[in-house]
């Protein structure tokens, strides 16, 4: 039976709920890339079953931040999904800020196991910092799913650098967390 995997790409094309921006680029619209990209990798392989949160780089979800959050939460707990993984794009007052991270309810948990194989392969593959993975039991995509969840801060967009990977690169971000799955479900 095939593992379902729900892919939240982090935010809205438009407010409410736009995300992050940086050296020209929009989170929202790098998120939607590299969970498209992340998508076609799970279902190829045949041992998973995917949903996205966001079909098209248009879809809006909600009318606010609440019932934005609500939407994504409602669709992956309805559906039955075996693990939600937010994808978002970090952003910081310096530049020179980096790497990649994640948030979960609780650690240690399944959900924390997870969020260390994406974090591990993202920064192996991309070659950025592996900055951890972290508790943050406030964040509403964490604590009202039913399944083990994770937000992953896959880059920063306010370094140059990784902004560009981003933009470049989705698929290299893709593949790196398809591998962390991969190496986590063991299939």
């Amino acid at each position: 039976m095939a593992i379902k995997i729900y892919v939240d790409q982090g935010h809205n094309p438009v407010n409410p709920n736009a995300g992050a921006e940086g050296n020209g680029l929009r989170e929202q619209d790098l998120m939607y890339r590299i969970g498209t990209e992340l998508a076609g990798l799970l279902r190829a392989d045949g041992n998973y079953e995917v949903r996205l949160s966001r079909p098209t780089p248009q879809t809006q979800l909600g009318n606010n931040l609440a019932s934005s959050l609500a939407a994504r939460v409602n669709e992956a707990n309805v559906w039955g999904a075996d693990y939600f993984i937010s994808l978002h794009a970090n952003a910081s007052s310096s530049p020179s800020a980096g790497g990649t991270e994640a948030y979960v309810f609780s650690v240690p948990s399944t959900a924390a196991s997870l969020a260390r194989s994406i974090t591990s392969s993202i920064s192996d593959t991309v070659g950025i910092r592996n900055r951890g993975v972290f508790a943050r039991p406030s964040l509403y995509v964490l604590k009202k799913t039913q399944m083990p969840a994770t937000l992953l801060e896959l880059a920063f967009i306010s370094n140059p650098r990784e902004a560009a990977l981003m933009r470049d690169e989705p698929d290299l971000f893709a593949r790196a967390i398809y591998r962390g799955i991969k190496n986590y479900t063991g299939v």
